[in-house]
């Protein structure tokens, strides 16, 4: 918890982390408790999600309406039989499309940018409104988990999850002050070692927990090079799994309180 942000301009980042990024809505909601409203939002993956809802002018409750959408996996998830992805994008891309119709990065109320990386390159691409691109494509790219969510071709290129680059894209911020969300920061990962009854489930967790500490190292680099004075918050997110969309309002209340009014 930190006390009052209070600052003129501000860049918002919200991180990646699956459904762990619903604790996004919680620090939204807080911050439109208090009328602070950021200067730009650079966003990533959920918080990619999350962050163009909100650059387009959607209040919390209207966010928070649509990830409910989400809890009933079968809503959007089409799994698919070729390509190299498990799920295939045709449902999901339904949703955003109804969410953003055909407005482009440049036709924002916020500033948005958008964090993916080029997956022939492996060198991190940001959308901003300087590209010439439909909101649903960008946000289908920065949610791209390779192997898992289909990847987004764009002009030619072809995008995915941009937590391969920056999973917290505090070094995309215009503004010297950042407030910065991290669901997956110190608080994402238990200290101690997966203990189930089945190895099976030990090798999942330990996977899992694995991509959380590669997170969390990458923006602690990150934020350790940064000249930004950044306002860090890292909801509590340890206890849920980063595929619990069911559990939108415990998740989502992760992110309540964390800034004081």
């Amino acid at each position: 918890m930190i006390e009052k942000f209070e600052t003129e301009a501000f860049t918002l980042v919200l991180s990646g982390g699956g459904a762990l990024g619903i604790a996004h809505l919680g620090v939204i909601h807080d911050l439109e408790r208090q009328n602070i409203i950021p200067k730009e939002i650079v966003g990533t993956s959920m918080g990619g999600i999350i962050g163009a809802c909100m650059a387009i002018g959607m209040k919390e409750q209207e966010i928070h309406k649509q990830v409910n959408s989400f809890s009933g996996v079968f809503n959007w998830i089409k799994f698919s039989f070729t390509g190299n992805a498990v799920v295939d994008n045709e449902k999901i891309a339904k949703i955003l499309e109804g969410i953003f119709q055909d407005q482009k990065m440049s036709d924002t109320v916020i500033p948005l940018k958008l964090i993916t990386t080029n997956l022939h390159t492996g060198h991190k691409k940001v959308f901003s409104a300087a590209d010439d691109v439909y909101i649903k494509d960008a946000v289908l790219a920065t949610m791209a988990i390779p192997g898992i969510f289909q990847e987004r071709v764009i002009n030619g290129e072809t995008y995915g999850d941009g937590f391969l680059c920056e999973n917290l894209g505090i070094s995309e911020a215009v503004y010297d002050d950042v407030l910065a969300v991290d669901v997956l920061g110190k608080n994402a990962f238990e200290s101690s070692m997966p203990d189930n009854f089945f190895k099976t489930m030990n090798v999942i967790d330990m996977f899992e927990k694995s991509i959380r500490l590669l997170m969390y190292n990458q923006t602690q680099s990150i934020i350790r090079h940064s000249t930004k004075n950044i306002t860090l918050l890292e909801p509590v997110t340890k206890e849920y799994k980063t595929f619990h969309f069911h559990k939108t309002e415990e998740i989502r209340a992760l992110g309540l309180g964390l800034i004081n009014a």
